[in-house]
């Protein structure tokens, strides 16, 4: 064996331990399939965890990024650059954004957006104001900042002392959160659809409560739409779905379609606090992350993809009823678009990872959010007959389960 081949072993004899992935090693893409190193092909539900939001290797992302790759890659944010003032301006244009913030990452947005907003309410009414209000199950990221917003203890508490002022409250409750909302909570953070923590939708109603228990408290609101935006739900962002705007935005995965990159939008006045020197990034709003995602941003933002997100949530939640019909493991089937969650029924609790690995033997790729729940985050462009195929080997892979 040459001493440049690697494989799935080279994993466990060289990486840091933090991962345990999948026994096959993918090595190409096209479109919602991909080859691993022995040639096989799988179907890809798992969409890179709502990443690939064009599927693999797309003609039309591959070319923007060649063109720029032969141009310039990197300035630095000492200078200002042409793919990222084009990229924002059709972000402006397409939201309620007056001003874009970029960096790498959804935690890296989540950490911007949460920094913006204890400096606006510093600025503006003092430094008592600081607390912030987030959700019990929700995920917003894993800088020390990040994980003790989200509300899972399990990926926070071996890296104790944490930062202080932040408060859990159970999602969908307003009068959880009336009860611990106060004139020094600075700002509520809350994803629109909560993805690791089970693909559970905001009900109707709840986001407009917060905009209200917001506005009487002077505290900003925040959406973290890392894996809800940039046409995951049928809408260009899920806030669109809802009678609400937020203050702050958080954006990542499908926005750069598998290239790295993040950001907030915001309006002028909160982005106002963020004066040079008091943020920032040293790849933040790069290139070839601007190039890319500024062609991602024009194909998905058309009626044609959008309105085709939901005819494809309509086509899972048939298959996926009819195959829960034919052997009953999920007690609901629940998400908004194609951010598709699979609730275990009680027959099978915490079974959710021997779905997807008996799926993988299916030569079909898909997630968990938690222990009990199958998720589903395919390409927001996935054919038809991809959807067919997969949802046979899934049901396959149901069998195996269900029969063992």
């Amino acid at each position: 064996m040459s001493q440049n081949t690697v494989t799935r072993q080279t994993f466990d004899e060289i990486m840091v331990p933090n991962y345990a992935p999948s026994s096959f090693v993918p090595v190409r893409g096209s479109g919602s399939r991909v080859w691993d190193q022995e040639g096989k092909e799988y179907i890809d539900f798992a969409g890179g965890i709502a990443v690939n939001s064009l599927g693999h290797a797309h003609p039309a992302l591959v070319e923007a990024l060649h063109e720029q790759a032969q141009k310039l890659w990197h300035v630095s944010n000492g200078f200002t650059n042409e793919p990222i003032l084009k990229l924002a301006k059709q972000l402006v244009d397409s939201t309620f954004a007056e001003r874009v913030f970029f960096c790498n990452s959804g935690a890296e947005a989540n950490e911007a957006a949460l920094k913006l907003a204890r400096k606006y309410a510093r600025d503006h009414y003092g430094p008592e104001k600081h607390e912030i209000i987030s959700f019990v199950n929700s995920f917003h990221g894993r800088t020390l900042f990040t994980v003790t917003a989200g509300g899972q203890p399990k990926y926070s508490e071996d890296f104790a002392p944490l930062p202080g002022g932040i408060t859990h409250v159970n999602f969908n409750d307003l009068a959880s959160v009336k009860a611990a909302i106060s004139d020094k909570t600075c700002a509520v953070i809350v994803e629109p659809v909560q993805g690791e923590g089970g693909v559970l939708p905001a009900d109707p109603g709840f986001l407009e409560g917060l905009r209200m228990l917001c506005d009487q408290h002077n505290a900003l609101l925040i959406f973290d739409e890392v894996q809800t935006g940039v046409g995951r739900t049928g809408s260009l962002f899920a806030y669109m779905n809802h009678n609400v705007t937020p203050d702050i935005l958080s954006m990542a995965k499908a926005l750069g379609g598998g290239f790295p990159i993040g950001g907030i939008l915001t309006t002028a006045k909160v982005a106002a606090s963020l004066v040079p020197g008091t943020h920032g990034t040293t790849y933040g709003g790069n290139l070839l992350a601007g190039a890319v995602a500024g062609k991602v941003l024009e194909i998905v933002n058309t009626p044609e993809v959008l309105d085709g997100v939901k005819w494809r949530h309509q086509k899972f939640v048939e298959g996926l009823s009819d195959i829960n019909q034919r052997y009953n493991i999920f007690s609901s089937i629940r998400g908004s678009g194609l951010l598709i969650g699979c609730v275990l029924n009680a027959d099978y609790q915490g079974k959710a990872k021997a779905f997807t690995n008996a799926a993988e033997k299916e030569n079909l790729m898909a997630l968990i959010a938690g222990p009990n729940v199958v998720r589903f985050a395919p390409s927001l462009i996935i054919p038809e007959e991809d959807i067919a195929e997969g949802l046979a080997r899934f049901e396959r892979a149901v069998a195996h389960v269900v029969n063992a």
